[in-house]
């Protein structure tokens, strides 16, 4: 199996409508998805001193926790329905469970009710419309993967900003009780998630034939992501049809090619697959802590809850820049050592983010948090569709996302009970060791795709 398959692949001289109407639905699930799941912060502050004041902050923190597990635990039946029967009814039915989550969420009194409608059927939900999307839209845009995965994951980014504004000031400045407030989120989504399931389509089949000489890819690209057995398999120009489709990772039917167990079990056997999920494993465990965490921070230096609710908009403001900007750089520079910048970058901020005492610096560490976080994010996609064939992609997505489930899920209590037992410092050192360990971790699997250390890959 190749090591870079889309790297062989053509060029497309634009962006087809069909492709952007892909991308502008898939951005749209996440904004409801993803960018809910980061306003999850307000949700934390308002359910401890108000509904759910009897409970602690390790407790409630394991509604936000279990929340991304289901959507990440659940990525791997997510990827292998998209790929086998396509995106549009796990859109469908993910939109249907959403609704009901946030609309039964609504009638929530009691802590056991909360947990399972807004951690576990709204976290399912969102599974369903995360992760086709993504795989759909890598199939689309291969020549420009990176870039477009930053622009859909963008879309949490934007739902991050404004969910969070606009339930604080709803919370905070409303007449509205709390039942109502979720039923306008509800049917704010209605429309938007029904665009997505409209428009995120699946690319139609490449066309058979033999790459021309027009589409053959750099020497960089080639180079930089495949072992050097693979780097001379690219068909010449004078080289015969037959010479051409065989080494084209294209199909050379229109017929869809299926998963097969052995590909599942090959891809879990690869030691770059296998480190991969290991850094961003362990990455992931402290990813979301801060995000949770940082208005609780804020109101424990005696700042007002009003203006701690914003850092979690601050936080997704930058998180925007930061899934676009490194995508796009990643395309040229490469999707590993891109995210590995991001992960030590974040890790670093981890380390000084209780340093921060005065607003100012709460406000320049979400910022720099969000940004680094943001290409963290979007950028381990695109490192595991680089070492997936493009036929099982959404599966080999999905995979990875299952081995994150446990992180996201242990992470963020973790932080809670070393906040209860010690303080925010203690988080703040839990967050950076898992940071900074798996960027190592990640470094390992980068080696294992070149050695070379200028390589883009």
């Amino acid at each position: 199996m190749s090591m870079d398959p889309e790297a062989k692949m053509p060029t497309p001289r634009a962006v087809s409508r069909r492709a952007a109407l892909t991308v502008l639905g898939a951005s749209l699930a996440l904004f409801c998805t993803v960018g809910f799941l980061n306003a999850f912060g307000v949700f934390q502050e308002h359910y401890h001193s108000g509904l759910l004041q009897d409970k602690s902050e390790s407790d409630i923190s394991w509604i936000g926790s279990m929340s991304l597990f289901f959507l990440s635990g659940l990525a791997p039946v997510s990827g292998v329905l998209v790929d086998r029967i396509g995106p549009r009814w796990p859109l469908v039915i993910g939109s249907l469970g959403l609704l009901v989550a946030i609309f039964t969420t609504s009638l929530c009194t009691q802590y056991y009710q909360f947990f399972l409608a807004q951690a576990v059927l709204l976290g399912a939900s969102t599974s369903l419309l995360t992760w086709p999307p993504m795989a759909v839209v890598s199939r689309s845009l291969p020549s420009h993967r990176g870039l477009a995965l930053g622009v859909v994951v963008g879309g949490s980014s934007i739902g991050g900003i404004i969910w969070p504004i606009m339930l604080a000031r709803l919370f905070d400045h409303s007449s509205l009780s709390f039942g109502w407030i979720m039923r306008i989120v509800g049917f704010i989504m209605l429309p938007l998630l029904a665009i997505a399931c409209v428009t995120v389509r699946e690319p139609p089949p490449p066309p058979p034939g033999p790459l021309t000489p027009k589409s053959q890819p750099s020497s960089r690209t080639a180079t930089s992501a495949t072992p050097p057995s693979d780097s001379n398999e690219t068909a010449s120009s004078s080289g015969s049809q037959e010479d051409a489709a065989e080494n084209s990772p294209l199909p050379t039917t229109t017929e869809k090619k299926k998963v097969k167990r052995s590909d599942i079990v090959t891809l879990l056997k690869r030691p770059v697959f296998i480190f991969l999920a290991l850094g961003l494993g362990i990455g992931n465990i402290g990813l979301f802590i801060p995000l949770f965490f940082m208005p609780s921070y804020a109101t424990s230096l005696g700042k007002s809850s009003q203006v701690a609710f914003y850092l979690i908009p601050a936080i997704n403001a930058a998180s925007l820049f930061g899934r676009v900007l490194p995508g796009y750089l990643a395309d040229s520079y490469g999707h590993y050592n891109i995210c590995i910048a991001a992960l030590f970058a974040s890790a670093i901020t981890a380390f000084s983010w209780t340093a921060a005492k005065s607003l100012a610096g709460l406000i320049v560490v979400s910022l720099a948090y969000g940004f680094s976080s943001g290409a963290i994010l979007v950028l381990q996609g695109a490192c595991v569709f680089k070492i997936a064939d493009r036929h099982m992609q959404g599966t080999a997505m999905g995979l990875l996302m299952g081995f994150l489930a446990t992180a996201s899920l242990v992470g963020s209590p973790i932080a809670g009970a070393l906040i209860g037992r010690y303080s925010y410092l203690a988080a703040s050192l839990f967050t950076g060791a898992s940071l900074i360990t798996g960027c190592l971790l990640l470094i390992v699997a980068r080696l294992l795709l070149s050695k070379k250390f200028l390589a883009s890959v």
